[in-house]
């Protein structure tokens, strides 16, 4: 439902009266990155660039 109604932007009617292949079709359109994880050179490259704050130094509000 994320797909066809947010991304997609399909009116509701349109959407629930899509066939799954028309749907598939529509939504083959759209740019998706590769679901691919990263490997663990690239997590740890991620968690030396992004580190986890402690929970005391992280801001509310």
């Amino acid at each position: 439902m994320a797909t066809g109604l947010g991304l997609l932007r399909l009116s509701p009617d349109t959407f629930w009266s899509m066939t799954p292949r028309e749907f598939e079709r529509a939504a083959s359109t759209l740019p998706f990155r590769a679901s691919i994880p990263p490997g663990r050179d690239a997590l740890l490259e991620m968690m030396k660039t992004y580190p986890d704050r402690a929970p005391e130094e992280q801001q509310h509000g």
